[in-house]
């Protein structure tokens, strides 16, 4: 294919890395509201996982000055060896390289923080030295004020960076509602970290298809209730 770029993401073609989601980067950010930055960050995840997404997790400087990563992030992937580094890139370091490169996937989906530092000189050295395909997930990623995160976004895209959001992601993964295997695991996710849309979800089931109105508690992962069709 000429453009590589116009194919859809899917389970088969592309890999995940969530760059430096750590309190201390959170803080900074001012771009976007830090609790909505958490929930499409972990909502993507969840999303990974439920496709079986290659993922790849980084840290900077945690113990020094970073903290660790998000417990939320950690619950979605427990056990996973996180990449620690120095540098504000993480393509200079060898072990994300490696994980990179061993996952097989071309098109990198990425979540990171921020936006203007750690994603930019990720993505333009992954594209130059390591010839992979960018997809940066604007919503969960972050800068230090909403112009630094536009304009870093404005420079990744003009550099051939393709701009998507997490929801956008997770719907292109599924691409088709009679993919039954993950349709309900779709439908959890939405209904937990969709907003708007996951409340039109919770609404559609019970109002709808009649089913039961749910009681959840509030450390209750959230589960579809099967709907009548």
């Amino acid at each position: 294919m000429s453009n590589p770029k116009l194919e859809v993401l899917t389970p088969q073609n592309s890999q995940l890395i969530i760059i430096d989601h750590q309190p201390q980067m959170a803080f900074g950010v001012q771009s976007i509201d830090r609790q909505v930055l958490k929930n499409n960050t972990v909502g993507l995840a969840k999303a990974a996982k439920v496709f079986n997404i290659p993922t790849t997790i980084t840290t900077v400087e945690s113990e020094a000055f970073s903290g660790y990563t998000y417990p939320e992030l950690l619950d979605v992937f427990p056990g996973k060896e996180i990449l620690e580094r120095t540098s504000m890139n993480s393509w200079d370091d060898q072990k994300v390289r490696d994980a990179l490169k061993a996952n097989g996937k071309k098109k990198v989906v990425v979540a990171g923080l921020w936006t203007e530092v750690c994603n930019t000189t990720f993505a333009l050295c992954a594209m130059l030295e390591g010839d992979y395909e960018i997809y940066m997930v604007a919503d969960a990623s972050g800068g230090t004020s909403k112009e630094a995160h536009d304009q870093a976004m404005a420079r990744m895209v003009q550099a051939g960076v393709v701009p998507v959001t997490w929801q956008q992601v997770l719907l292109e993964w599924q691409r088709d509602w009679a993919r039954r295997d993950t349709y309900d695991a779709v439908m959890a996710i939405a209904r937990e970290h969709s907003g708007a849309y996951g409340m039109g979800v919770d609404y559609a089931y019970t109002m709808v298809h009649k089913a039961p109105q749910r009681v959840t508690t509030q450390h209750e992962t959230l589960a579809p209730v099967a709907a009548n069709k």
